[in-house]
Parts: C-alpha cells; sequence; structure tokens
C-alpha cells in the first residue's frame, strides 16, 4: 500500500515520500510551504509573493518551472484548480495536525484529555525557523499565539480536572514561550493553589512581578492579585 506523502514545516523543512526523504530547491521549497500554509491561493499572489522583484510575466515564468520540477508522478503534490493551486489531499502536513489540535483545546472540543493529552503536540518547535520572509514571519506569530492560547486553555482544563502537575507542565510550555504572558503565569498560580501550595503560588507571582517591573515598568493586573487574596494573601502595601 502506498502512504501519502508528508510535509513537515514546524522545527525544520522536510518532506518524505514513500517514507523517504526528497530533496527540493529553495523555490520548490518555498512554493509547496506557501501553498501547504494557504491550502488554497491564485497564481498571481503565488508568483507576486515568491518572486516579488521581478516583472509579473517573469514572475509566473518561474512559478511555471517550479512547479513542473515539483511534479511527482502520479503523487503530485500540488494541482490546479482553476487559476489557483491547492496541496494534494493525500498530502500530509504537520502544521495542519497542530492547528486542528491546538483549536480543539482551545474551542474545548478536543478528545477527552483522560484519553489524549496534547501536551506534545503543543510542545511543537516553530514555523520554519531561519526562514525570514514576510509571509513566514506572520504565519509563525499566528501559530505561536495558537500555541500560548491553546496552553494556557489547556492549563485550565487540567486544573479544573484535579490535575495541577500537567497543569504546570502546560503553563510552564506557556511560559518559555513567552515569559511576559501573564495568562500563563496566573495558570502556573492557579495550579499552584489548587494544590493548597500558596507559599509556591505567591512566590511565582513574586518572581512574575519583578520579571514585569524590570522589563516592562507596570505591575500584574488586578485580577491576578485577587486570585491570591482570595486565598488569603495580599500584596503588603496594597
Amino acid at each position: 500500500m502506498t502512504s501519502p506523502p508528508e510535509l513537515r514545516l514546524l522545527g525544520r523543512f522536510q518532506l518524505e515520500c514513500e517514507a523517504e526523504p526528497v530533496a527540493l530547491c529553495r523555490n520548490g521549497q518555498r512554493l509547496l510551504a506557501f501553498v501547504a500554509l494557504r491550502r488554497h491561493v491564485s497564481r498571481t499572489v503565488l508568483a507576486g509573493t515568491l518572486w516579488p522583484e521581478v516583472t509579473e510575466e517573469h514572475a509566473r515564468g518561474s512559478l511555471r518551472t517550479t512547479l513542473w520540477k515539483l511534479s511527482r508522478g502520479e503523487q503530485p503534490l500540488i494541482r490546479c484548480s482553476g487559476d489557483s493551486l491547492v496541496t494534494a489531499d493525500a498530502l500530509q502536513v504537520d502544521v495542519d495536525a497542530f492547528t486542528e489540535t491546538a483549536l480543539g483545546v482551545v474551542q474545548g472540543c478536543g478528545p477527552p484529555l483522560t484519553t489524549r493529552l496534547p501536551l506534545g503536540t503543543l510542545r511543537g518547535e516553530d514555523l520554519l525557523p531561519g526562514w525570514d520572509e514576510e509571509w513566514v514571519r506572520l504565519e509563525r506569530e499566528r501559530l505561536r499565539q495558537l500555541r500560548l492560547h491553546a496552553l494556557d486553555a489547556l492549563a485550565e482544563a487540567l486544573v479544573r480536572e484535579g490535575r495541577p502537575a500537567l497543569a504546570l507542565e502546560a503553563a510552564w510550555e506557556s511560559v518559555r514561550t513567552e515569559p511576559l504572558r501573564e495568562s500563563a503565569h496566573r495558570a502556573a498560580v492557579s495550579a499552584h493553589l489548587a494544590e493548597d501550595n500558596l507559599t509556591e503560588a505567591v512566590r511565582h507571582y513574586r518572581w512574575f512581578r519583578r520579571l514585569l517591573r524590570e522589563e516592562l515598568g507596570v505591575e500584574p493586573s488586578p485580577r491576578f492579585t485577587r486570585m491570591l487574596a482570595r486565598h488569603g494573601w495580599h500584596l503588603p502595601g496594597g
């Protein structure tokens, strides 16, 4: 049985067909990655984005040449849909799996956490590190924000389910990704409080407060402070 082609964009670019790595030229990588991320893109937009420094005629010529080089015989990676290009139905893209998992967590409609904990998927690496084109940077930031929201939501869900140790793992993964993100720190403190570890919760709050002051010159939100006040701790002088 023929195995479907797989495209990896998180961490690094890698294409596999029949479980074997496939080498592509740089333009082939860029074209396949762009179409895989957009799913459906017109030839005009694609050519203008990938070859912005040349005339439209030259850009379309480069697009045709690159598409020809991408041909995989009976298993095309990209197919035509009118004047647009889409990835082949069989192509499996890791970004799609990540996005589906993350959105499921954020929306609260993923598999039960007792059955499948998605923390491993949400720990994924950044999109195409080292690629500095604007379209990559935009997609990279979109996925980073989705990862952060999913990790925060996962931590909160695990606290509600009485699994504070795993909630801390999710919260710390979010903190490592964006150390100044308050919602991640609130999730960590919430996990400590769920275990009645007020000392740990206060220590974490003070560390975050000091970090905010040093980096941004601001204080944590009143909402954060009230979390600890409800458990009997009040900010000195507050």
